[in-house]
């Protein structure tokens, strides 16, 4: 990814406050697996490593997808919403997207009157989130 798209290929961030809504999907599969934000330093980090970076509402930072845990999101192409305001980051997910353990951060399902699991369980976070 590690090259600069051109200038009018660039979210609005100014639509959202400086961020926009960032879905990650798999690229293999088409599963969605998270929705996060990012702002304007997210997109960059993003496009120089080639590497998914959102935005932290919660802990008002930057954030690479893995940096911890090394469940990180390697991107292998980006789309914009007709708006420029929402993006999709087709990647190859290494391990779990969601730090819940999951493979997907929509690993529950309501269908027929049930909510049921609908993704896998692929880790423990207590053992990868150790401090």
């Amino acid at each position: 990814m590690a090259v600069c798209p051109p200038s009018d290929f660039t979210p609005d961030f100014a639509k959202g406050n400086g961020l926009v809504a960032a879905i990650a999907q798999d690229d293999a599969t088409g599963d969605v697996l998270m929705l996060a934000w990012m702002n304007e330093e997210a997109w960059r980090k993003t496009l120089e490593t080639g590497e998914a970076h959102y935005y932290s509402r919660s802990r008002r930072e930057l954030w690479h997808k893995g940096g911890t845990s090394g469940h990180v999101q390697r991107v292998r192409s980006i789309r914009l919403d007709c708006d420029s305001d929402a993006v999709l980051l087709r990647i190859e997910q290494v391990g779990a997207a969601c730090h819940e353990g999951f493979r997907s951060c929509f690993f529950r399902e309501y269908k027929d009157g049930q909510v049921t699991p609908c993704s896998p369980k692929m880790c423990d976070p207590k053992e990868i989130y150790k401090k």
